[in-house]
């Protein structure tokens, strides 16, 4: 329909139709970004119960509803809940007044956000910080990290849209997304941990969550090419890549985002991905269950539809007409 218009026509509407989706993508990547607060942010108080009373009082009254906080009885027991990624900070009172303990690892901006508060609730005094599970020495403020998840997301997306496009049988491309989610997961390993050293966890669990990952986003963008054609893999791509990157807090944390977009962010692939990938590296897999439950939803969901789906990439090739049978007249 659009080749049959002028090209005048067309180039009129398909300038229109891009400036649209510009309208729509920057508020979406821009937005986020921009409104960073703590939204029920978990943190933890520890310590006698009159000061942690006081504590937590004060939070609440320096940000409402920016904390979910969780009382404790001394400072062991805040830094088990910080190692179990239950909260991302704890404020510890004691003999010589408030003491931080943080996780930079689960978010470096979130750690910063908390010294800053830390702070203001000490009255302005020095707050000693004490970070219970630090950031990687190579990349004390995450920054590299969030860079390095971003082509993990972007192969993936690509993947599942080349083997949807140009692999014809769904046995080639079943067998595709379990090869690419083996490479991927290796190369990941080595690049991240290996060459670059911006994860410093146990090689093989961060293996496991690169593959996952790999095998949820491509899986995900070829099962719905596989079930819808090239509509699907515009609609995988969506969902693995133009909202996702966005709403994965990668780069921050979840609680930091404007809700719910921030919990909507941690059930699609991107988000899920990078949450897996930050247990297995600093936490010893601690606080991965729903991250795991996410991606090996994915992951089945896109290799069945790629299993019942249609059987030939017929996306970009042309049908093969069988030849007709000759006639024979006795």
């Amino acid at each position: 329909m659009l080749r049959s218009r002028s090209p005048w026509t067309l180039a009129a509407l398909l300038v229109g139709l891009t400036v649209v989706v510009q309208a729509l993508l920057v508020p979406l990547f821009a937005a986020p970004a921009a409104h960073l607060a703590p939204r029920d942010l978990p943190v933890a108080v520890a310590g006698p119960p009159p000061a942690t009373a006081q504590l937590a009082a004060r939070l609440a009254a320096a940000r409402p509803g920016g904390f979910a906080v969780t009382r404790l009885p001394d400072a062991a027991a805040a830094d088990r809940a910080l190692r179990d990624r239950e909260v991302y900070a704890a404020f510890v009172a004691g003999p010589d007044g408030v003491a931080l303990h943080t996780a930079p690892a689960a978010s470096p901006t979130v750690a910063a956000l908390l010294t800053e508060a830390a702070g203001q609730l000490s009255g302005g005094r020095p707050v000693p910080v004490t970070p219970v599970v630090p950031a990687d020495p190579d990349d004390p403020r995450g920054a590299g990290f969030a860079a390095g998840f971003l082509p993990l997301a972007l192969t993936g997306m690509l993947a599942g849209a080349l083997l949807t496009l140009l692999v014809a049988g769904r046995a080639a491309r079943f067998a595709g997304l379990i090869g690419y989610a083996v490479v991927a997961a290796g190369v990941g390993v080595a690049v991240l941990h290996g060459w670059l050293g911006l994860v410093d966890g146990d090689p093989w669990r961060e293996a496991g969550a690169i593959g996952l990952f790999s095998l949820a986003a491509a899986g995900t963008v070829a099962g719905l090419g596989a079930l819808l054609g090239r509509a699907g893999i515009g609609l995988g791509a969506l969902l693995v890549f133009l909202v996702g990157n966005p709403l994965s807090a990668v780069a921050a944390a979840p609680e930091l985002l404007p809700q719910p977009w921030g919990t909507v962010g941690q059930f699609l692939p991107v988000g899920a991905g990078g949450t897996l990938l930050r247990s297995a590296a600093f936490f010893d897999g601690a606080g991965a269950g729903r991250s795991l439950a996410v991606l090996a939803g994915y992951a089945l969901v896109g290799l069945a539809l790629v299993l019942i789906g249609r059987r030939s990439g017929g996306l970009g090739e042309a049908p093969v007409s069988r030849p007709a049978r000759a006639e024979v007249t006795v």
